[in-house]
């Protein structure tokens, strides 16, 4: 199995033909087709041929090759018959599961973890990204060290500071992988600080941070881009973006805010990927406002809400945290359908419908964020020297000054701004 970081001459690689396999366990929201057509994106992303699909219902799964042996048989016939490389189960295999199945299929076996994990290892390009990729494929790989190579049992004697007398190489092996992940937790909790120091000089800014969620590919990249001017990867591939990025914007009233695009959610994310990406997540955590940006063509877009939701409760997301749900992709719908969401989201503040593509629907998108992030402010008369030009920017960058005049010898403005901001406004001077 391939760490994505030092891949083997007789590790899978882009072209190579793969069978994608749902087992149907029960208790999925969505149906197997649905499933069989997100993991074959999943797998197209970094260039594998889906050749085959094929789905099995299990009502036991099997401890040591989670499908029946029957249906072992049929998948091995699929592989032999069409001469694949590579089994893609859209499932969590057991190390001992993967390796029986890569004896009795003649081919290499990766599951739906692994899966998301080379991705990620292709996709990342920031160091922090890297990192946190590398730390949950050594997750992943620690437990997997239970495989068909024959050094691995070997036992070496120790030498120098490396191992003890009688000490295996998988022993060896778990050892370093080890020592390497307590080195890239202490780099990422560096990583960490840093972003807790950035986070915190923001807030004492203030500028409200304003977070894009949502399901791989629903368009959040594109959505940011047509609300910043910015030009961040947005492709329809799943998981286009990786590395989280972070941009000021403009929005009725609010002269300042920070806009960050994250990394897509998906079903059954890694959970080596979420303790990974704690550092990225926390933007989302500590946000003034999320977007949730959902693809409403999918046909399955409702169980990605509720993927994307329980994503958000794993990090510790408050659910007090104001948000709003962007419909995307309006543009794809046949006009019956169109017209049943934009009735639904009349007059809903928390619901907008939006085609980042087009532009349709964002500028009223860009007034419900001003609205969510401006609720609960209120009126305040500030006296200021009229020689203090930064007080009156400050005014001016963190609320809406509604008038302004002067009395007796002093510039006063009527402000609309946050009661938090007017303390901080008042703390400075």
């Amino acid at each position: 199995m391939s760490t994505g970081f030092d891949r083997d001459a007789d590790d899978f690689a882009r072209g190579a033909r793969a069978v994608v396999v749902y087992p149907d366990i029960g208790g999925s929201a969505r149906d197997a087709d649905a499933r069989l057509e997100e993991t074959a994106g999943l797998a197209a992303a970094i260039g594998i041929d889906v050749a085959e699909r094929t789905a099995f219902r299990i009502r036991q799964p099997k401890p040591g090759t989670l499908i029946g042996s029957g249906q072992v048989e049929m998948l091995a016939e699929t592989v032999r018959d069409h001469e694949l490389q590579l089994a893609v189960f859209d499932a969590a295999l057991t190390p001992i599961q993967q390796r029986n199945l890569e004896s009795a299929l003649g081919c290499k076996v990766i599951d739906r973890t692994g899966l998301i994990l080379e991705i990620f290892g292709e996709r990342a390009r920031t160091a922090e990204g890297r990192l946190q990729v590398e730390l949950a494929h050594l997750d992943y790989q620690a437990g997997r060290l239970v495989r068909s190579w024959t050094h691995l049992e070997r036992q070496r004697g120790g030498f120098g500071f490396l191992g003890g007398p009688g000490e295996t190489q998988i022993e060896a092996d778990r050892r370093l992988i080890r020592d390497r992940m307590a080195r890239l937790r202490r780099e990422l909790d560096q990583v960490s600080r840093t972003r807790t120091l950035q986070r915190d000089r923001r807030q004492r800014a203030p500028w409200p941070v304003i977070a894009l969620v949502g399901y791989t590919n629903a368009g959040k990249s594109t959505l940011f881009n047509r609300l910043t001017g910015a030009d961040v990867m947005a492709e329809n591939l799943l998981f286009a973006t990786l590395d989280p990025t972070l941009r000021q914007i403009s929005l009725p009233g609010i002269d300042k805010a920070i806009l960050s695009d994250t990394v897509g959610f998906v079903s059954e994310l890694p959970t080596q990927l979420v303790a990974a990406f704690k550092a990225t997540l926390e933007e989302v955590v500590s946000a003034d406002l999320l977007i949730h940006v959902r693809d409403i063509s999918h046909p399955d877009s409702e169980a990605q809400r509720a993927d994307v939701e329980k994503v958000l409760s794993e990090i510790g997301v408050d659910e007090t945290t104001p948000r709003i749900e962007a419909w995307n992709k309006i543009d794809l719908l046949d006009e019956e359908r169109r017209a049943e969401l934009l009735a639904e989201a009349e007059g809903r503040e928390d619901l907008m419908t939006v085609s980042a593509v087009t532009g349709e629907g964002v500028d009223a998108l860009r007034r419900a964020m001003a609205e969510r992030l401006t609720t609960g402010h209120r009126r305040y008369v500030v006296r200021l020297d009229p020689a203090d030009g930064a007080g009156a920017a400050w005014l001016h960058q963190h609320g809406e000054v509604l008038e302004h005049w002067m009395d007796e010898g002093d510039a006063l403005y009527e402000v609309r701004m946050a009661p938090r901001d007017h303390e901080r406004f008042l703390s400075r001077t």
